[in-house]
């Protein structure tokens, strides 16, 4: 009795419409033919023995597995015949010998009821094996070179596309890797943007009422500058405009002005006003000239002449050659003191 349910004919349709979507795009027009049509020939035909053998018994899942297990090998070795250099009138004979292999070791492998990972190992064992007794039949006729026959038995489709779905595999995985890290960063980011805004809402709901940001900003440093000596404090009023200065002066004055103030803001706004704050850095010839060099590209040479007419000459003489980019014999110390002064005093 026939196998019930197992349509040979669609399914031998079905591969032959998958090997289409497969072969190799470089593959001239006729090559991908002849592995469509051998593949198709071979799966309609393997079909067609399997459901009219009422002696076998199988199964509609055995008989599409012995199918497309021929559908598969032929598809792959005569693309490796293509490959191969070997002539197209002699690729229907070795095409032939490997689809009736197949043919008998899967059906008795079925028959036993050898479990599937052996049995497609034994079904590749004997591909190979006479595929390649075929090409050295070929070579031992004359029909083809030793060239040819070596480059015949080092074809592996098959083994190509397992390698190229591996890396296509590794591609995608990586791709992943990539989205979910950029994902993560664009992720701690908006957190990183909810964390500022809450902190700014915070800051702007602890704020005293009628009191700006910069007024905020003023009484926190004005709460530094109470606990610095009142040189220190000169020195760094003057640096504000008169507006800022006196309004800071008269914060420090403020019996209560820590009353004023959230605690957490005075932490923020430190924090702030530190990343403005200037680095104290190393004493050397180069800081101390660049140091005079962008004080002479803002202020006229003339009001620096007027801050140190009543110097000694060697200190006229040493801002006169750093005019000119150079260092004269001042020692360090003092030349570093000098830079300050002009600076503190403009």
């Amino acid at each position: 009795m026939p196998i019930e349910g197992f349509d040979y004919k669609e399914f031998a349709a079905s591969m032959s419409e998958q090997a289409k979507e497969l072969v190799p795009k470089e593959l001239q027009d006729r090559e991908k033919e002849y592995i469509v049509k051998t593949l198709g020939n071979f799966t309609l035909l393997a079909g067609e023995a399997l459901y009219n053998d009422t002696q076998l018994n199988l199964t509609v899942e055995q008989a599409v597995f012995i199918t497309q297990v021929i559908a598969e090998w032929s598809f792959h070795k005569s693309i490796d015949l293509i490959h191969s250099g070997i002539l197209p009138q002699y690729w229907d004979s070795i095409m032939q010998k490997i689809a009736f292999t197949i043919f008998e070791v899967a059906k008795q492998a079925v028959i036993r009821k050898i479990p599937q990972d052996q049995l497609l190992q034994a079904v590749e064992h004997h591909v190979i094996k006479v595929y390649n007794s075929s090409i050295e039949e070929l070579q031992k006729k004359g029909i083809i070179d030793e060239e040819t026959k070596n480059r015949a038995e080092s074809q592996s489709n098959i083994d190509a596309m397992a390698k190229q779905a591996q890396e296509e595999q590794m591609r995608q995985k990586q791709a992943a890797i990539e989205e979910a890290e950029k994902n993560q960063a664009e992720a701690e980011k908006r957190r990183e943007e909810r964390r500022k805004q809450r902190k700014l809402d915070k800051q702007k709901a602890s704020m005293p009422q009628g009191i700006t940001q910069k007024q905020m900003k003023l009484m926190t440093l004005a709460l530094v500058l109470k606990i610095l000596s009142q040189d220190k404090v000169t020195t760094i009023l003057n640096k504000f405009d008169s507006n800022d200065s006196l309004a800071i002066s008269e914060y420090m004055n403020m019996a209560d002005l820590e009353s004023h103030i959230d605690g957490d803001l005075i932490t923020n706004c430190l924090k702030e006003m530190k990343e403005y704050l200037p680095i104290k850095r190393k004493l050397t010839k180069e800081n101390v000239l660049g140091d005079l060099l962008r004080i002479y590209r803002k202020v006229p040479r003339e009001k620096i002449e007027r801050v140190i007419k009543n110097e000694r000459p060697k200190v006229k003489k040493f801002i006169a050659q750093t005019y000119d980019g150079e260092f004269s014999e001042l020692p360090l110390r003092v030349a570093g003191i000098v830079a300050q002064y002009v600076e503190e005093s403009i």
